[in-house]
């Protein structure tokens, strides 16, 4: 346990973040902007995949301590390990948020957790403790979980646009990693219902410039305090916790190349493509012609790689343009590789984070999204914003060359990739300036809490 979680104002917050990075760090973020603003912050985690408390020293960690089945933490397929995390760790966090009201230190107002923690909003309610819920992902993303009880599979309807989530369409809804349809069906109703039933609002890192419709549709949806409080990395900084080591010199590799010259490509922390989809990108940058810095985190890329968790082998004809053109690195500094004004593009997985990261250094992307609310978020980056283009479907070497020049070109007018990526970015600045949008979402949200 670090610090004391107690406030100036005698009002604490107990936090509550689902076990996975991208869901961890925006949760540290939220919890910094609260504390800053007076508040106790009390961090709740499990121990699978806990967050680590020395990187924190201003906040108080305490473990649920829940007994993880093994099968739910082995499990691949990930929407059925989602609900056993959930149904693992329900008694004890309300049996730890219990203890945490009893124990004093100051009252607690209210609880925040992950809006994939259904069972938690429940619990904190049980527990005479009101709950917010944070999505970690886009509002567009939360707007189709909520409308996920209402949804019926219709495989024969892939491109039909959804009605009421456009420009969604079916085969953008969010799908989860070795899940069948139904089963995320299920989980998605579950956190539909929850948040429904148990949460007395909702927290998410967006903002209404490129989210407006999308804020506006969840408040008529739920009938209760939605408050838009990204971009988070700008208003909170950048996040202590690390998922892995950055390789700082490719910064020192990018200061070498002309403005907008490099292509940036990385498909996350959770992604994994097979070996001929990895030969596919490779030939495709290589064929591009355009210079490339390439993050291929160990182990990210299946079958035909070498030993569990190396890198692959580049075929041996691309030995040379990798040398020459590219770099790749087993992971970057995205924030301060996407602010260098030698990356001129990104292709992306589409994360919320990462595209977050993007829109706020206005750089046009090439979208490919591998899962979860990724299709949600490349839908709305090359259709709804105009900040992108869509790699397609299946990687293929000569139309990802072909989309890759494109990107790349240098394209003028107000509905260029580019020149839409800079708009985007100069509203998100202007978001997280003093009086802006996200401070006054954050004061909001703090005399919400302290009048619940």
């Amino acid at each position: 346990m670090a610090g004391d979680g107690r406030s100036p104002i005698g009002r604490r917050v107990v936090l509550f973040p689902f076990p996975s990075g991208s869901h961890i760090t925006p949760m540290l973020q939220l919890a910094g902007l609260l504390r800053g603003r007076g508040l106790g912050v009390t961090v709740l985690h499990a121990d699978f995949n806990a967050p680590d408390p020395t990187r924190h020293p201003e906040l108080a960690f305490v473990s649920i301590r829940e007994s993880l089945p093994d099968e739910v933490a082995a499990s691949p397929d990930q929407a059925e390990r989602m609900m056993g995390l959930n149904a693992a760790c329900e008694v004890p966090f309300q049996a730890a948020l219990e203890e945490l009201v009893r124990r004093g230190g100051g009252p607690v107002a209210c609880a925040v957790v992950d809006g994939q923690w259904y069972g938690m909003l429940g619990a904190a309610r049980r527990g005479g403790v009101p709950a917010l819920a944070l999505g970690a992902g886009s509002a567009a993303a939360f707007l189709a979980m909520l409308a996920a009880p209402r949804r019926r599979l219709q495989a024969d309807r892939l491109d039909e646009v959804v009605p009421g989530l456009e420009p969604l369409r079916v085969r953008d809804l969010i799908g989860v990693d070795g899940s069948d349809g139904e089963t995320v069906l299920r989980f998605a109703a579950s956190v539909a219902g929850a948040v429904r039933d148990a949460s007395s609002g909702v927290v998410l890192n967006t903002f209404d410039a490129i989210e407006g419709p999308e804020l506006a549709g969840i408040r008529r949806e739920l009938s209760r305090p939605v408050f838009a409080v990204g971009p988070l990395h700008l208003a909170a900084g950048p996040p202590a916790e690390q998922q892995h080591a950055p390789d700082g010199g490719c910064l020192a590799w990018l200061d070498a190349r002309p403005p907008r010259s490099v292509l940036y490509v990385s498909l996350g922390s959770a992604a994994r493509v097979d070996h001929a989809a990895f030969e596919e990108m490779a030939w495709g940058l290589a064929g591009s012609g355009v210079p490339f810095l390439w993050v291929l985190l160990p182990g990210s890329v299946g079958g035909g790689g070498g030993a569990d968790g190396d890198l692959p082998p580049f075929p041996e004809e691309l030995h040379e343009t990798v040398r020459r053109r590219g770099k790749v690195v087993a992971w970057s500094p995205q924030g301060a590789v996407l602010a260098h004004p030698a990356v001129g593009g990104f292709w992306t997985h589409c994360g919320w984070s990462s595209v977050v990261e993007d829109v706020c250094e206005g750089v046009p992307m090439l979208v490919h999204p591998c899962l979860a609310d990724q299709t949600v978020s490349a839908r709305y980056v090359a259709r709804r914003w105009g900040v992108g283009m869509e790699a397609g479907r299946v990687v293929d070497r000569t139309a990802m060359a072909r989309a890759i020049r494109r990107l790349m070109a240098r394209e003028h007018g107000p509905q260029a990739p580019r020149e839409r990526a800079r708009l985007l970015r100069t509203q998100a600045r202007q978001c997280v300036a003093e009086g802006g949008p996200a401070s006054l979402a954050i004061d909001d949200l703090v005399e919400y809490i302290m009048g619940l």
